[in-house]
């Protein structure tokens, strides 16, 4: 029997991804929903392929043009009826999260409690909700988070049958990003076109603003420590441009775990979707262990750096400040995108939301909702202050 699908994010760049695997294993898979922001044309084009049962757009009138020439063979929604709604209505096997922000928060807290596989693509929600995620997916025996990011689903293909208390540190890789090797000075002259220019991988905007400033593997850090319930002075960053090490799992033995792979996101997608079995890759996804470079390693540069200490800093603090860091990292990196702020601006303005925010250390759902909101409220006046 096909594993039914819903997909958040269906026109980004994991959504693509996602969508491709489900081509190469249409046997097992059954796309029954696709969620969308604004990419209508390409969605349209994804309806039209895989025959969705449901279909979220963000904007109603948008999602009420594309609803009248179906004439009903699709249910819509927007978020009039809310993402939440939408997931419910579907009941699929496997929800993949591949949004940004904090909209997929409601549906992944509904499919832990209902038991369901979780495949996340989404840093910011476990990064301003990890306890609560975890706490879910401990109350629902059943329940599957499986993490989608190249170095969390290496990490929990390395720690799979070995117990929590074996383990030593988690050692997460990253390539440096774009601007690895750019001397400091030269980063208030950068363009945009350079800062998103990653060497490794292809993703998003933001996602590779993040990469540049390396905040992408500050949110790690919190992830990690959340998903694989280990303190963060135990969890390391480790440099290492050629990317063929996603992350590695040192034990108190000594020895080391790594998991190794092409740059390729259809990889880690393809394992979160077909766990606990493997199914076969295509040829152009496998390691040509002759064509490796040598492999080289560093440690980050925290000076050049800022946003990494920062978020150093808010995962030790816990509680709040990871959310409070999250949000504000959003607003400042699509303020920057948008040429409202310079790239120097961003850890300068994350950091002034930081030391403004009155920290709570237990957080609810209601309290992160709204120590959320007022985040990105505080960010965008500083923005707007610039």
């Amino acid at each position: 029997m096909r594993k039914t699908i819903t997909l958040l994010g269906s026109t980004g760049s994991i959504g693509l991804n996602t969508l491709q695997v489900l081509r190469t294993f249409r046997d097992s898979f059954e796309v029954r929903g696709l969620a969308a922001g604004s990419q209508t044309e390409l969605l349209k084009k994804q309806i039209e392929e895989f025959s969705p049962k449901a279909v979220y757009i963000r904007d109603p009138q948008t999602c009420l043009s594309f609803s009248k020439p179906t004439q009903g063979s699709v249910r819509f929604f927007s978020e009039k009826e809310g993402l939440r709604e939408f997931s419910k209505f579907l009941e699929s096997d496997i929800l993949v999260a591949a949004t940004t922000g904090t909209s997929a928060l409601l549906p992944v807290l509904d499919a832990l409690a209902e038991k369901k596989k979780v495949a996340l693509a989404n840093k910011e929600i476990l990064v301003i909700a990890g306890g609560l995620l975890m706490s879910k997916l401990k109350q629902n025996p059943g329940a599957l988070l499986i993490p989608v990011d190249s170095e969390h689903n290496a990490i929990f293909q390395c720690l799979e049958g070995n117990p929590a208390k074996n383990v030593e540190k988690i050692i997460l890789t990253g390539s440096g990003g774009p601007l690895r090797e750019i001397a400091e000075d030269r980063f208030k002259l950068l363009s945009k076109e350079v800062v998103i220019n990653h060497p490794k991988w292809k993703m998003g905007r933001k996602i590779s603003v993040d990469s540049a400033t390396l905040m992408n593997k500050g949110l790690e850090i919190i992830e990690a420590s959340w998903l694989f319930d280990t303190p963060v002075e135990k969890i390391e960053i480790l440099i290492h441009p050629e990317a063929v090490i996603h992350s590695m799992v040192e034990f108190k033995d000594g020895a080391v775990l790594a998991q190794l792979g092409v740059t390729d996101m259809k990889l880690p997608i393809q394992h979160a979707l077909c766990y606990p079995e493997r199914f076969l890759s295509a040829e152009n996804l496998r390691l040509d262990f002759s064509k490796v470079p040598p492999l080289t390693f560093a440690k980050p540069d925290r000076k050049k750096f800022p946003c990494l200490g920062l978020a150093y800093e808010a995962a030790k603090k816990s509680g709040s400040a990871p959310c409070v860091l999250s949000a504000a990292d959003e607003v400042a990196v699509g303020a920057y995108l948008e040429d409202k702020i310079n790239f120097l601006d961003i850890p300068q303005v994350i950091e002034k939301v930081l030391s403004n925010h009155r920290h709570v250390s237990n957080p609810d759902l209601d309290q992160i909702q709204s120590i959320h909101h007022w985040a990105v409220e505080e960010t965008l006046k500083l923005c707007q202050a610039r």
